[in-house]
């Protein structure tokens, strides 16, 4: 872990980029397969410089441990012993799983780490794509399936060889929540954490009243649709605009609903979250994208604090006080 740490880290380092910012400092990397940004007011240089250390450090730190692509993560450790044996686990992976067992109950299993069997079964990428067989769904399916998992103080097992975990739908949100508390820890007042589009503020840009975040139009990407104001927020958008496929006349998305191991299918396009974490801005972004406008919001009206926006094909369903938040 040691070794694959210190890897990451220079990794990291080594992709580092002093970026401009007017009236801030700001730098970005490549972490967590995705570019990173932060941008800050900080009180001196060297807090500048100390906090973007820690902050790569952590980073770096993280990705070794829970990334399932490295074959000493705890995650691959735990995959790798799927209905062998329990894999030891400390006190914050411990805390990890909590939190999505949490979030899996209050998204009704639209949430769920362990639904890799099936994301790995639907491949976008492949050329030309192809659409599973039903048999393969339903066997990937009894795969899937948080309430599987077992648990015990200290230790995880998963009970079905070909179960795995994969903590890529909370990671990275997670990762902005850990740097931004990061920033403060230094000090750091005013800061913006931005790691691929998933937000997190401290108080406000400088010499404004709040941080502007743009929010992308699914139909013409690259683009904003609006615009939101915030301070102390985080800020989340989940659609499958960008990875998609079309296959005898039909659109098919790369945002699964586990429950059913297919596509969503219900004229979402993009779900923009606003919520005190990143976590939780993220988790209920896709959540509500998959349980569709009308479950959708009714989820994000739930979770105190939070206030989100669903674009579908041909209208906006929003919650009652997004719009004091729009800029324009």
């Amino acid at each position: 872990m040691v070794l694959a740490t210190d890897t990451i880290f220079k990794r990291i380092s080594d992709s580092v980029k002093e970026l401009t910012a007017e009236g801030a400092r700001k730098f970005g990397f490549r972490a967590m397969g995705t570019w990173c940004e932060v941008t800050m007011v900080a009180e001196s240089r060297v807090a500048a410089e100390q906090f973007k250390l820690a902050s790569i450090r952590w980073v770096a730190e993280f990705e070794a441990k829970y990334s399932r692509f490295l074959p000493d993560s705890i995650v691959s450790r735990i995959n790798q012993n799927a209905g062998v044996a329990w894999t030891e686990i400390d006190e914050e992976t411990e805390r990890f799983f909590t939190l999505c067992q949490e979030l899996y109950f209050i998204t009704r299993g639209a949430f769920d780490p362990t639904a890799l069997p099936l994301i790995r079964l639907w491949d976008w990428k492949a050329t030309p794509p192809v659409i599973p067989a039903e048999a393969a769904i339903a066997e990937a399916r009894q795969l899937v399936g948080l309430r599987q998992v077992q648990r015990r103080q200290g230790a995880v097992f998963l009970p079905r060889a070909g179960m795995c975990i994969d903590f890529g739908g909370i990671g990275k949100e997670y990762a902005v929540d850990r740097v931004t508390e990061l920033a403060a820890e230094h000090g750091i007042k005013n800061a913006l954490i931005d790691f691929g589009q998933d937000v997190r503020v401290l108080g406000q840009a400088p010499g404004k009243p709040a941080w502007h975040i743009g929010l992308e139009d699914p139909n013409a990407p690259g683009k904003c649709w609006t615009g939101v104001a915030v301070r102390d927020m985080a800020v989340a958008t989940s659609g499958d605009y960008l990875r998609c496929f079309q296959s005898n006349g039909r659109r098919y998305g790369h945002i699964l609903d586990p429950r059913t191991g297919r596509p969503v299918d219900n004229g979402c396009r993009a779900v923009s979250v606003l919520a005190p974490s990143c976590t939780i801005a993220g988790v209920l972004s896709t959540t509500a994208f998959i349980l569709g406008p009308s479950e959708g919001l009714n989820l994000i009206n739930t979770y105190a604090g939070a206030e989100g926006c669903i674009l579908t094909d041909n209208a906006r369903h929003q919650t009652r006080k997004f719009h004091e938040y729009l800029t324009r």
